[in-house]
Parts: C-alpha cells; sequence; structure tokens
C-alpha cells in the first residue's frame, strides 16, 4: 500500500499542477479574445466604449453574485454590515473595477486591442515601484531592471522605434496607460475586502456598483451601433467567455498552482490579444512592436519569479 501511494501521489500532484495551468492559460486567452471582440465592435460595428462597459459590468455583476448567492447564501450582503467595508467596496467599484474597465475599452476604441492589453500589462511594474515608495526601499537590481525593460517596451510599442512620431494615437496611449494605473489600484485596494468575503463577492458588487454608477453617466439603453448576428455573438462573448468563465477559470487555477505562477501564466493575455487582433482584424505590428511586447512579458515573467520567492 505504501509504495503504491508513492508512486501515485506524485502523479496526482502532477494532473492537479497541469489543470491549474490549463485553467489560468484559458482564463487568459479568453480575456485576450474579449479584448479583440471588443475592438471589432468599436472599430467594426460602431458599438461605444461607454455602452459595452455598462452592460458588461451590470450583466456579469448580477451572474457573479447570484453564483455567489447560491454558494454563500446570505453572506453575499454581509459586506454592506460594517461601515468600513461598506466604503471600501464602492471606492474598489468606482475607482477600481469600473475605472479598470472603461479605460481599457477606451484604449482599444482609439488604437487596437493588441496595444491596449500591453500596455495594461504594465501595472505589475507600477505595483512594484509603489510598494518601493511605501517601504522607503528600493528595488533589487533584478527588479530595477525589469522595470526599465518595461519602460523600453512602452517606447517600442507606442513609437514603432521611431522618436519623431507615435505609432498609435495619443489618446490610445493615454487611455492605455491610465488603464495601467487604474489595474494596478485594482490589484492592490480590495486585498482586505478579498480575504474577507473572497473573490467572488467582492468582484461581483464592484460590478454592480460601478455598473449602476456608469448608468448614470451612460445609461444602458442608450445604444449605438449596428446588430448583427456577429456583434451579437461578440457581445455574448465577451460578458460570458471573456468575463464570467474566465474570472471563473482564474480564481480555480489559484487551487492548483501558486498565486506567483498565475500571475506568470496569465501574462499570455497581451499575446492572445496581439495574435488575433493581427490575424482577424489585421492589425499592423512591425517589428519594433513586437519587441516591446517581449519586453513587457519578460517583465511579467520576472516580477511574478521576484514576488515567489
Amino acid at each position: 500500500m505504501g509504495k503504491n501511494n508513492m508512486l501515485i501521489d506524485p502523479l496526482v500532484l502532477s494532473s492537479s499542477r497541469n489543470k491549474g495551468i490549463a485553467l489560468v492559460l484559458t482564463g487568459a486567452v479568453l480575456w485576450g479574445v474579449s479584448g479583440t471582440a471588443a475592438q471589432y465592435l468599436f472599430q467594426r460595428q460602431g458599438f461605444s466604449p461607454e455602452w459595452l462597459t455598462v452592460v458588461r459590468l451590470l450583466l456579469s455583476g448580477v451572474i457573479l453574485l447570484g453564483l455567489a448567492y447560491k454558494k454563500e447564501k446570505q453572506q453575499v450582503w454581509g459586506i454592506w454590515k460594517a461601515k468600513t467595508d461598506r466604503f471600501q467596496i464602492i471606492l474598489f467599484a468606482i475607482l477600481g473595477m469600473l475605472s479598470v474597465q472603461y479605460t481599457y475599452f477606451a484604449a482599444i476604441e482609439h488604437g487596437n486591442a493588441a496595444t491596449a492589453t500591453v500596455l495594461q500589462y504594465l501595472a505589475p511594474a507600477i505595483i512594484t515601484c509603489y510598494i518601493a515608495f511605501r517601504l522607503k526601499r528600493f528595488p533589487t537590481s533584478t527588479v530595477s531592471i525589469a522595470v526599465i525593460i518595461a519602460i523600453l517596451g512602452t517606447f517600442l510599442l507606442v513609437t514603432g522605434g521611431s522618436v519623431r512620431a507615435l505609432s498609435i494615437s495619443g489618446w490610445a496611449v493615454f487611455w492605455g496607460i491610465t488603464s495601467a494605473f487604474s489595474l494596478a489600484f485594482y490589484t492592490l485596494q480590495p486585498y482586505k475586502l478579498l480575504s474577507k468575503w473572497g473573490s467572488m463577492i467582492v468582484v461581483g458588487w464592484g460590478m454592480l456598483i460601478g455598473g449602476i454608477a456608469f448608468s448614470f453617466i451612460h445609461p444602458p439603453w442608450a445604444f449605438e451601433g449596428n446588430w448583427t448576428i456577429s456583434s451579437l455573438f461578440a457581445v455574448l462573448f465577451i460578458i460570458i467567455f471573456g468575463t464570467i468563465i474566465a474570472f471563473y477559470f482564474y480564481l480555480e487555477s489559484t487551487k492548483y498552482i501558486s498565486a506567483s505562477e498565475v500571475s506568470l501564466f496569465a501574462s499570455v493575455e497581451p499575446l492572445s490579444a496581439t495574435f488575433i487582433s493581427v490575424i482577424w482584424l489585421n492589425v499592423t505590428f512591425g517589428l519594433a512592436e513586437w519587441l516591446g511586447t517581449l519586453c513587457i512579458i519578460i517583465t511579467i515573467t520576472v516580477l511574478s519569479l521576484v514576488r515567489n520567492k
């Protein structure tokens, strides 16, 4: 019996790890594809990022909270009992969830999904700099080099390697970098809420509140664009696969592999967005843009490995 257990355990361990990797990779690819689907809606079907943002937040929030209620029951409402938790979830919903969703879609509208996604993934470098400032401690040489590589990657991505002109519009750069700062806030701010209430409840309320708040600026019935079979499919894909399923897979993967590995494998999102944008929407990506993307992927990898240590 003892020998059999010794033989089986490594196989079970390996199977669980492979399952975790498969889950996070699938989730990341779905996120990347949903970004490209959003670009298709904005640039080919005349949809607005405001409408897609509010509808995505409202529908995804309701679905996630419904799933959370099925599992947690009355625990879903507990987050509103303490004054501190109420303030934090509203702050997360507006400055975190709503901000990161809208700025990302705005960056796609003014540029493309590939560039927007890669620029958003500057967030780990921003987080690293913030933590170093907060702790009043200089980053290690490895981390410093990784941040410099990220800055180089950003330069190559937005200029195409030429200092004379931007390869994408200034608004695309603005919204893309704003999206990175929003993602950094989204990542850092809710850690106490997440540890207390869990991801599904926090993200579900964040989406629903963000959607309700944005409805006062752009109501969900104020629609513009062309409804076709392909545009309907794109909207459904973004909400179901690019939000609900991708989020669920991402959470499930943390049961089988470490958080640092999850963030490392999730870095395939900008790569998937880039490849699909180039193949499907004929986005032009030259050598400089590919090198810039590679630089930012290297930064994510290095920072994930350093955090693991």
